[in-house]
């Protein structure tokens, strides 16, 4: 994976985004969304990733426009980070637990994208002032823009911070592993292309 320059500027919000893949350096997230900075701290974190990322939205109208469009420049960071697919894992997969939650993340990094949100009944209303939506809204878009395919299932669990942090760590810890680079020449496709 490349180190990726990004930003991309609509009426509803402004977003430049430094990418690192496997970094230890320090990374800044500032969205104005304190809670969404606290879960994307996990994606740079157990990600691997030193991430440089400002985000200005209409925060004051909806949190919604600057979570998704933070995803669509992570998303398109993603696809473009890994535009070399030789010698790429491509699949990655974690279960973690989190508190009383257990979560698992599935990823297919090849470049055609698909999203399963599985979740329990309870993952709905507001974490403080957050909506849970958002966390479904933010990884449909980063699945999309990354072109990657992205499982999530929360097999149980009920306090929704928990449910939230395991989500983002267990994807940070499978996009890793599908991420990395296992040394070889092979491309995993037996297409022989992405």
């Amino acid at each position: 994976m490349k180190n990726i320059n990004l930003k991309r500027k609509t009426y509803e919000t402004e977003i430049s985004l430094d990418l690192r893949p496997f970094s230890s350096k320090a990374y800044t997230l500032d969205t104005g969304v304190p809670f969404f900075d606290h879960m994307l701290t996990h994606i740079a974190k157990h990600g691997q990733m030193s991430m440089d990322l400002k985000a200005d939205g209409d925060i004051e109208v909806d949190y919604h426009h600057t979570v998704e469009d933070v995803a669509i420049v992570l998303g398109q960071a993603f696809d473009q980070a890994l535009d070399d697919m030789t010698g790429v894992n491509r699949y990655g997969s974690f279960t973690l637990p989190m508190e009383e939650v257990l979560c698992t993340v599935a990823v297919d990094i090849r470049k055609s994208p698909h999203f399963e949100f599985r979740v329990p009944a309870e993952f709905t209303g507001l974490m403080g002032n957050f909506d849970c939506e958002l966390v479904k809204e933010f990884f449909r878009a980063l699945a999309i823009n990354s072109r990657m395919n992205i499982h999530i299932l929360v097999h149980y669990g009920e306090n929704k911070h928990h449910i939230s942090e395991a989500i983002f760590k267990c994807f940070a810890k499978a996009f890793a592993i599908a991420a990395s680079s296992d040394g070889s020449q092979n491309l995993y496709s037996t297409k022989g292309s992405f």
